[in-house]
């Protein structure tokens, strides 16, 4: 039923509802991550959500040896990242898998018990996680009245079918979950027995990837609600121009978010030259350069290895996603087991000069100072993240008034609405204080624009503690 009736014709009580003073600014998400890399399964260029580090390798596979990958020198690295960033706390991830061209789908051709063709088997994604599905076929019927039981494997899962012959099976298996099934040949036969089980095999994940294939995958994640921003396994140096493309065109459209990158060369404990002139080479205040390399254990080569900076940098990532826009995470700990190189004092003030986020072993391991590579108002990321939440919920609290009158009234109550959302941030300690002012000209409500105009005063915090002791 309509709430405002415009003609009042026949006689009554006629009720005029104004809904201005309701209107409020919602939820607002602050640690939502976006990360593109590549993975073992999945569909190419396409946004998946995900919740957890199981769904991840569900979705994407598991990754491979990073001593020893399946392409050499081209370790898979989504959902390598992806574990990493689970670990340091994340929620919600938007993850996007690339690839240098189209993956290809495991097969395996079956074969009936005359060596005929019976039908092919397919993996239902592409990639080498295919290759990790096993195939048994055995006759477990009685002489003369055969039951062919066919079992498919894939880590965890198994799923059965059986059959009097060929056909059989083959109209079973629509409803598997792990392969697709081709035409049917020689359907009457029974089957080749396959005791021990064969593996599929052929599955590739073209994992040599570009910069190119890296600026595809974060296109697809531009419209989505992300707020950090990870390129798995590639160091700043290679994708800083791609990324900063990608920050520069989603804040223009009202979708900011940061990326935490790593550096490609964490030097040695003494020697940071190499992180150095990365580290120079980057300001921005919408980039964190994360280092040094991180140590941990790898599931699939069952062994601890040094992993490039990049994935240190999923892990502060997922820190930085658990807490609120205003909290630094100076001084925060970090769920890692180990850092390379562990740098020298002098080391770490030389990368600290040039604007690098560095984690060092104390109590655990912790981030030395939570700050972007920008050389002005935006070195803290708190700052940077405060100003990004006041200007999403600005946006969220206006767009409800467009359409409607542009006069005193409509907009005292865009105000009021404005108002209440920045007195929230000052009551969650994001800002010290604000102004603000809703106006327009005569000219403005002609053309319908009501200028919105706020200076705000964040809350920085606390880098440095100086303790002054007397003794006597």
């Amino acid at each position: 039923m309509s709430e405002s009736i415009a003609e009042m014709i026949l006689p009554g009580t006629y009720i005029e509802v104004r809904s201005e003073g309701l209107i409020s600014a919602g939820a607002i998400a602050t640690g939502n991550i976006g990360i593109v890399g590549t993975a073992a399964r999945g569909p190419r260029n396409e946004v998946r959500a995900i919740g957890s580090y199981a769904e991840a390798l569900d979705l994407f596979g598991a990754y491979d040896s990073f001593v020893s990958p399946n392409v050499a020198g081209s370790p898979l690295t989504l959902t390598r990242a992806l574990e990493q960033a689970f670990r340091g706390g994340a929620r919600s991830v938007y993850a996007v898998r690339i690839a240098a061209g189209d993956p290809s789908a495991a097969t395996l051709d079956l074969l009936t018990d005359g060596g005929t063709a019976a039908f092919t088997l397919t993996a239902v994604d592409e990639g080498s996680w295919g290759d990790l599905i096993t195939v048994k076929i055995v006759d477990e019927g009685a002489p003369g009245a055969a039951n062919w039981k066919l079992s498919l494997s894939y880590r965890n899962v198994t799923e059965t079918f059986e059959g009097a012959d060929v056909a059989a099976v083959h109209a079973a298996m629509a409803t598997s979950s792990l392969v697709t099934v081709g035409a049917v040949s020689n359907g009457t036969s029974g089957f080749a027995t396959l005791d021990p089980a064969q593996p599929l095999a052929g599955g590739a994940d073209e994992p040599v990837v570009s910069s190119i294939d890296v600026g595809a995958g974060l296109a697809v994640l531009e419209d989505q609600p992300v707020q950090l921003v990870l390129v798995a396994g590639f160091g700043s140096s290679a994708v800083r121009g791609v990324v900063a493309g990608h920050l520069e065109r989603t804040e223009n459209e009202g979708n900011e978010r940061i990326a935490v990158l790593g550096v490609a060369d964490a030097g040695t404990s003494t020697d940071v030259s190499a992180p150095l002139a990365e580290a120079t080479a980057i300001a921005d205040d919408r980039v964190v350069l994360v280092g040094p390399g991180l140590v941990t254990t790898d599931a699939a080569a069952r062994a601890v290895v040094d992993l490039p900076a990049s994935y240190l940098a999923a892990v502060v990532a997922g820190r930085l996603a658990t807490v609120a826009p205003h909290v630094s995470l100076t001084n925060k700990t970090l769920a890692v087991d180990n850092i390379t190189p562990h740098y020298t004092s002098t080391a770490y003030k030389n990368l600290l000069q040039n604007r690098m986020l560095l984690v060092r072993r104390k109590f655990g391991f912790q981030v030395v100072k939570g700050i972007t590579t920008d050389t002005g108002a935006f070195k803290q990321i708190s700052i940077r993240r405060i100003v990004d939440f006041a200007k999403a919920g600005v946006r969220q609290s206006s767009d409800p008034y467009i359409g409607r009158l542009n006069n005193s009234r409509v907009r005292s109550a865009l105000q009021a609405t404005l108002d209440g959302f920045l007195s929230q941030m000052v009551l969650d300690e994001m800002l010290v204080s604000y102004e603000l002012s809703v106006t327009a000209t005569r000219q403005q409500e002609i053309r319908g624009i009501a200028q919105v105009t706020m200076t705000l005063l964040p809350t920085f915090s606390i880098d440095f503690v100086r303790v002054t002791m007397n003794l006597q």
